[in-house]
């Protein structure tokens, strides 16, 4: 599964089930790629009302170990979601959400990912608090 497909599967699907346009594994996925374990963090939402990101994120940073900005940190987020958060992985997000930008420029491709996962969420019905959007 891509990278976004993950994170928008572990934050609006956290107990399986439902498919987004973010869900399909890139053409160069190994066949037989499979999401990873939902997670318990946030009340399934009735079938019809969309996801409260902000809530399923405060509920799985409440039982995290760490301190982590999710709200404008992608590296927090990916890590929040327990996905690789590596530079290596940032570019290859980058790379799925079609980044233009110059990737050696880590700052400012990290503040554009964020800004578009945020948006991939809103887009895949996920309910997103004013202050995250662009």
């Amino acid at each position: 599964m891509s990278f976004l497909g993950s994170i928008v599967s572990k934050i609006l699907h956290p107990f399986g089930g439902g498919t987004t346009s973010a869900d399909a594994a890139p053409a160069n996925a190994p066949a037989g790629s499979t999401t990873t374990a939902p997670t318990e963090s946030a009340a399934a939402p009735k079938a019809g009302e969309p996801v409260d990101v902000e809530a399923v994120l405060n509920g799985m940073a409440a039982k995290n170990s760490q301190t982590l900005n999710w709200r404008t940190s992608i590296v927090d987020l990916m890590k929040l979601l327990d996905i690789d958060s590596s530079l290596s992985a940032r570019k290859s997000l980058a790379d799925e959400l079609h980044y233009t930008g110059d990737k050696e420029d880590s700052a400012t491709m990290n503040v554009w990912l964020h800004k578009q996962v945020i948006k991939k969420l809103e887009e895949n019905g996920g309910k997103v608090p004013a202050d995250l959007k662009d």
